[in-house]
């Protein structure tokens, strides 16, 4: 790692790798090599995750006669190099750093901040007078709020060990994988790091096992990370039988995306692949994603314009001759605009695309991922007992963001809101209503 050229790096992905004393030993190199032009700023999101590398720090850098300025928070080299230890906990303090100009910058745990904004705004501080090579280093470990766009950015592109260029940013990125087996000082100092870190989890295997070998596909901890299994959730598409019940469900979103998500219940019949499945198994069948291909960003679609492009949709491929119902949205679609006193359900009706309520009294969250979790398990037994929930694999944003949702930190039965969750948000409102009877049905009106 230390040893790398490429300008933007990503390192870790387990625990016992070393991250930390890998970057610190990274910024020396950096000063031994440029001397008072080495100016450097270390990111931590908390002060209390901070003061744990403060506590690394003072081991090695004194042995070089750094010295530690509180007042300013930074570590002042004998060769005139400088390092700032600084935190950012809200995105918007990345405006504070604006024509600032640091030939280092190391984040620290990046999948802590839950988009790349902040960060990309620091990128732009990259910069040297002095004609210093500007680095940008970071670690990461699988899961956590930014997780998605950690993994699109660093990860999903190119192997390990293998450089790639990001013609959108214009740099060349790599990711160096840090596990346990790369620090074999730890083990041999510390022969029972291993069997605590295995106690620490709590039989949790798929938790053992992306600190282990640090698997970005799982997420440590995650919502759905032990009961997703994507050889049994995700299938081949198949025609709708016309007695099965179809609708759609809409998770709002501007700035960030919005999903639309069509949904097949069964009613017990046979299916097309030759399986019969317990009346009311769920099929996500189709999606729509409005993001504009950056992970948690919105393509900013206005009412009318998402409207016109769920009615185009419902007349073509796999919806096509499907009765499909008004399912489920987010309440917030039906709060008037004050300028031209109109809603967002409002506006689409005008179009043909009516919703009805989502569910949203309080504890409906939780008990929304607790219905998700047991459709998933339901699956896992063939033949099931109980319904299940299955995924077509045309659902491509389902299956990146809905199995690696991150649990709260603040509440350990809740989804992180600042997550990609959008899907996941749209799956809990089909799950959270019951089909009308047959002949029953009237628009606006749950079952």
């Amino acid at each position: 790692m230390i040893a790398c050229p490429f300008e933007d790096l990503l390192f870790g992905g387990a625990r016992g790798g070393g991250k930390t004393y890998g970057m610190l030993g990274d910024w020396l190199s950096h000063q031994d090599l440029y001397g008072a032009n080495a100016k450097g700023v270390f990111f931590r999101k908390t002060y209390d995750e901070l003061e744990q590398v403060q506590e690394f720090a003072q081991k090695i850098f004194p042995l070089v006669g750094a010295v530690y300025r509180t007042q300013k928070r930074t570590w002042f080299f004998p060769n005139g190099a400088m390092l700032k230890m600084r935190i950012l906990e809200r995105d918007e303090d990345a405006t504070k750093y604006q024509g600032h100009e640091y030939t280092w910058i190391c984040f620290e745990e990046l999948t802590n901040w839950p988009s790349p904004k902040p960060v990309d705004k620091l990128r732009a501080c990259l910069r040297s007078g002095a004609g210093v090579p500007c680095f940008f280093r970071a670690t990461a470990n699988p899961g956590g709020v930014g997780h998605n766009w950690v993994k699109a950015r660093y990860v999903d592109p190119s192997p390990p060990m293998r450089p790639f260029f990001d013609p959108e940013q214009n740099v060349t990125r790599i990711y160096i994988p840090a596990t346990l087996d790369d620090n074999p000082l730890l083990t041999k100092n510390d022969p029972n790091y291993w069997k605590r870190v295995e106690a620490s989890v709590g039989g949790d295997k798929e938790l053992l096992r992306a600190w282990r070998y640090g698997d970005w596909d799982i997420v440590a901890g995650g919502m759905l990370d032990d009961l997703f299994r994507r050889e049994i959730h995700i299938i081949v598409p198949f025609q709708i039988p016309y007695s099965w019940y179809v609708d759609r469900t809409f998770d709002w979103g501007s700035s960030a995306p919005f999903s639309v998500n069509w949904w097949a219940e069964s009613d017990g019949t046979i299916a097309p692949n030759g399986i019969t499945y317990p009346r009311g198994t769920m099929f996500a069948i189709q999606e729509w994603y409005g993001w504009n291909g950056k992970p948690n960003e919105g393509c900013k679609l206005l009412a009318h314009e998402i409207a016109d492009g769920i009615v185009e949709r419902e007349h073509q491929g796999i919806l096509l001759n499907l009765t499909i119902n008004d399912g489920a949205a987010d309440t917030q679609i039906w709060d008037s605009d004050p300028i031209i006193s109109i809603s967002i359900a409002d506006e689409m009706l005008e179009r043909g695309v009516g919703w009805i309520k989502a569910d949203k009294k309080p504890g409906s969250r939780k008990q929304g991922w607790q219905r998700l979790r047991r459709f998933l398990k339901a699956a896992h037994k063939f033949p099931m007992e109980e319904p299940g929930l299955f995924i077509f694999n045309n659902c491509t944003h389902w299956i990146r963001t809905v199995p690696v949702l991150p649990r709260s930190d603040k509440d350990r039965d809740d989804v992180d809101f600042k997550s990609e969750d959008h899907s996941g948000d749209s799956t809990r409102y089909r799950l959270s209503y019951a089909i009308p009877p047959a002949g029953s049905y009237e628009t606006g009106v749950p079952g």
